[in-house]
C-alpha cells in the first residue's frame, strides 16, 4: 500500500515509484458528452447515455487510438464509459474496476454546483463534503490502487473513466493531494496522457481535444 504521511496531507507514491518505468504512458479518456454532463449536473451513479455528439466525437478518437499499442486498458463499469471504450475500439479489451468510477455525490446526484450553492455558498466538489456520498479521500484511495496497478505492469495503459476521478487520478500520479485535481478541468471526450521526464511523474498531454494530432 502507498504510505501517507500521518499529518493527513497526502504524499507521494512512494512504494509503486521504486518500480516505475520511465517510458510507461498512461493515456486518459474521460467518457463522451452525457446529457447531465452537457447541463452541468453532477453524475456519479446515475447510469446515462452517451448523447448523439458524444458518440460522435468518441468515435473520433478512434483512429489515433489505434496506432498505439496498450497492454493494460481499464473501464469505469459506467454505461458511459464502457460505450466509449467500445467506439474507440478498446471495448473488447477492457477490464472493468469500480476503482475507476466517478466521485460518488451523494446528495448532490444530479444537482449543478448553482444549485448546490444556494445552500452550501462557496461549495465546490473539491473544498467541500458531499453528504452521503465520498470524500476526496475516498476518491484518492480508490485511484491510487488504479496507479499502483498502471505503474506495476510498466507497459503503456489506458484508462477510460470520468472527469472528477481522473482529475483526482492525475493530482495523485503527481504525488499531490487529491484536493490539486481542482486545477485540472477535463472536458468530456478528450485524451490525456501521464508520463515521466526522467523518474519524476509529469502531464505530458492533458484535455486534448478528439481530433489529435497524428500519433509519431
Amino acid at each position: 500500500m502507498a504510505r501517507r504521511r500521518a499529518c493527513g496531507s497526502f504524499c507521494r507514491l512512494t512504494t509503486t515509484l521504486h518500480h516505475m518505468n520511465p517510458t510507461q504512458r498512461l493515456m486518459l479518456v474521460r467518457h463522451g458528452e452525457t446529457e447531465w454532463s452537457l447541463n452541468g449536473r453532477h453524475t456519479s451513479t446515475t447510469d446515462l447515455p452517451l448523447t448523439t455528439e458524444g458518440e460522435r466525437r468518441a468515435a473520433i478518437l478512434r483512429p489515433f487510438l489505434d496506432a498505439w499499442h496498450f497492454g493494460l486498458v481499464l473501464c469505469s463499469p459506467r454505461q458511459r464509459a464502457r460505450r466509449t471504450c467500445d467506439l474507440i475500439g478498446k471495448g473488447a479489451q477492457a477490464e472493468t474496476t469500480s476503482d475507476l468510477a466517478e466521485w460518488n455525490y451523494g446528495d448532490y446526484e444530479g444537482l449543478t454546483t448553482a444549485e448546490i450553492t444556494k445552500s452550501v455558498p462557496g461549495w465546490t466538489i473539491f473544498s467541500h463534503p458531499c453528504p452521503g456520498g465520498e470524500s476526496a479521500a475516498d476518491v484518492a484511495a480508490r485511484v491510487d490502487r488504479v496507479i499502483e496497478r498502471v505503474r506495476a505492469f510498466g507497459g503503456d495503459t489506458l484508462l477510460v473513466g470520468h472527469g472528477h476521478s481522473l482529475r483526482v487520478l492525475a493530482a495523485r500520479w503527481l504525488g499531490l493531494a487529491p484536493q490539486a485535481g481542482c486545477h485540472f478541468r477535463l472536458e468530456t471526450g478528450t485524451w490525456s496522457i501521464l508520463g515521466y521526464e526522467h523518474a519524476t511523474p509529469v502531464i505530458q498531454v492533458w484535455s486534448a481535444p478528439p481530433e489529435p494530432p497524428p500519433a509519431r
